[in-house]
């Protein structure tokens, strides 16, 4: 079935460079957009892009390997006690000494 008519992608293509993905990486994080760059393509009018990842889904090899996951979730919690919630370049005005 014709995925993105754009660009003439199939559900077999995305299955494709997904399962391949896969293969080559393991530990691979597979997104869209690098279905796309593995299929020599770029997204054009963005209209599939629904049914393209409803695709990409449905694939088998395309769950996040169980190490990685949550890995976004910590760091966030690690940097919101580290830093109150505010970036580390953040910094309290300081007084200036009168000369």
């Amino acid at each position: 079935m014709i995925i993105c008519h754009c660009t003439s992608i199939t559900d077999h293509d995305i299955n494709a460079a997904i399962d391949w993905m896969r293969a080559s990486d393991p530990e691979t994080i597979i997104t869209p957009r690098k279905v796309y760059r593995a299929l020599g393509k770029a997204a054009d009018c963005g209209g599939c892009v629904a049914l393209f990842v409803d695709t990409m889904r449905k694939n088998d090899n395309l769950e996040v390997p169980m190490h990685l996951r949550g890995l976004r979730r910590e760091a966030t919690q690690e940097e919101d006690l580290n830093h109150e919630g505010r970036r580390e370049s953040h910094r309290v005005s300081q007084p200036r000494a009168a000369k």
